[in-house]
């Protein structure tokens, strides 16, 4: 059965890049995930720096979404890459969803966004769900991660 996700209220909030689980990534700290991929936008700019101060990631994704901001021509090309490196930091940083993650087993993972046919499945389950199949590989990532750390701790 799938898992569904889109508030952080909800059971698998922690799934929501609006989750406050910050993280390091590029020698910077970032309160969100939401945070880093909207101000990867407008990367090697002083957008950037402005993202991440924001309090907020409902202010972060705004001010993302604004396009009086100059968007980086390659963004179709890199914002999956983007987004999994952000979500791959989140998960490896913090062992407490981390765990959630883990436990979700093979389940498939869908951020039930009734706006959002990309990253999420839309209002009538049509969209590309990339957040919750980005989700998914990470999940595979730490399971292969956790055994081998295991393996490697067992053999002396």
């Amino acid at each position: 059965m799938p898992i569904y996700f889109y508030s952080t209220r909800e059971q698998y909030g922690c799934f929501s890049n609006f989750s406050l689980h910050g993280f390091e990534l590029d020698d910077l700290y970032w309160r969100t995930s939401e945070h880093y991929f909207q101000a990867q936008k407008f990367a090697d700019t002083f957008h950037v720096e402005q993202i991440r101060l924001v309090k907020s990631p409902k202010d972060a994704a705004k001010m993302g979404r604004e396009r009086t901001r100059p968007l980086r021509q390659d963004w179709e090309q890199v914002k999956d890459e983007i987004m999994r490196k952000a979500v791959l930091r989140k998960f490896k940083t913090h062992a407490d969803i981390r765990e959630i993650l883990l436990s979700t087993g093979n389940e498939e993972i869908v951020e039930n966004s009734p706006i959002d046919y990309y990253w999420g499945c839309g209002k009538d389950g049509s969209g590309k769900n990339r957040l919750g199949i980005i989700l998914m590989e990470v999940r595979k990532i730490l399971r292969y991660t956790n055994e081998t750390e295991v393996e490697n701790s067992t053999v002396k």
